[in-house]
């Protein structure tokens, strides 16, 4: 946690940064990385919450930049926020991609194709149920199907099983799986926090259960249960690159989402490749 305080000792900011140790055996890789999600909070107005996270930012960066990989910072509220002084220091936007559902002016069903319905509604025949996880045994199956699903995308990080346990014990979050004959064929993760949801982490069985279509009736029974919490929004907090061709993007718009265009920045250790990286992404 970095703290920002005045010359009289007066807290004016805080801004929270996580390390992690990445390991794998296949592929093969090791390295430690540093994530912040947000660019904290300030008091003030606009340009001194800019101004304190400057000195946040710069204070973080002296102090770890040495023993981490990459710093990687996403999530800030506005797009251009801290601009500026994240190019001064080193950091490189690259272009990312977020979804999210209005679920106040149209009900989830409104946004749905007849397509998207139809293949909701034979899965439901089917026997396919989605519900809110029950006990410690499903808990667990959920995280072991959220790592095999995510084995070989190096960038996605799974927590430890205690985390997703505090995240419901603080009901700040809930856990939902689809179940086909006693057997859990999908599963996401959704927060929430001030009128809003966010689906953080999902896995699906799809290739095994192709025709019961687990990745949308787990995707729909979130949308569907914040919009009954009566949330303003749900977001889909990872949904990456901006590429031509992106599959989980195409997919997650098929329920009405609308696309917005963020900067999620970087800055990586090795000066070389921080350069090059720069130029890559230059913008």
């Amino acid at each position: 946690m970095v703290v920002v305080r005045t010359s009289d000792g007066h807290i004016v900011g805080h801004l929270l940064a996580v390390t992690r140790q990445r390991t794998s055996f296949f592929p093969p890789y090791i390295y430690r990385h540093c994530r912040i999600m947000g660019e904290g909070e300030y008091s003030g107005d606009l340009h001194d919450a800019g101004f304190f996270f400057a000195e946040a930012i710069r204070a973080l960066t002296r102090e770890i930049h040495s023993r981490v990989f990459y710093i990687e910072l996403s999530h800030l509220s506005q797009k251009m926020f801290g601009y500026g002084q994240l190019r001064r220091f080193g950091y490189f936007p690259v272009h990312w991609m977020s979804i999210h559902n209005s679920l106040h002016s149209h009900t989830p069903e409104e946004r749905l194709t007849k397509k998207m319905i139809r293949r909701i509604e034979s899965a439901y025949t089917k026997g396919v149920v989605t519900r809110e996880a029950e006990g410690e045994a499903e808990l667990e199956a959920c995280c072991k199907l959220l790592r095999e699903h995510n084995l070989f995308k190096p960038k996605r990080y799974i927590p430890d099983d205690s985390f997703f346990r505090a995240l419901i014990a603080s009901g700040s979050g809930r856990l939902f799986v689809t179940v086909y004959k006693n057997i859990i064929i999908g599963c996401c993760v959704c927060a929430y926090s001030e009128n809003n949801a966010y689906l953080w982490y999902a896995a699906f069985r799809r290739k095994t259960f192709i025709m019961l279509h687990p990745d949308v009736l787990t995707v729909w029974h979130a949308i569907r249960d914040a919009h009954e919490r009566g949330c303003a929004h749900i977001e889909f907090m990872d949904v990456g690159l901006p590429l031509r061709k992106n599959p989980f993007r195409e997919f997650i718009l098929r329920f009405g989402g609308k696309p917005v265009s963020t900067y999620r920045w970087f800055r990586f250790s090795p000066a070389w490749l921080n350069r090059i990286l720069s130029w890559i992404y230059r913008s």
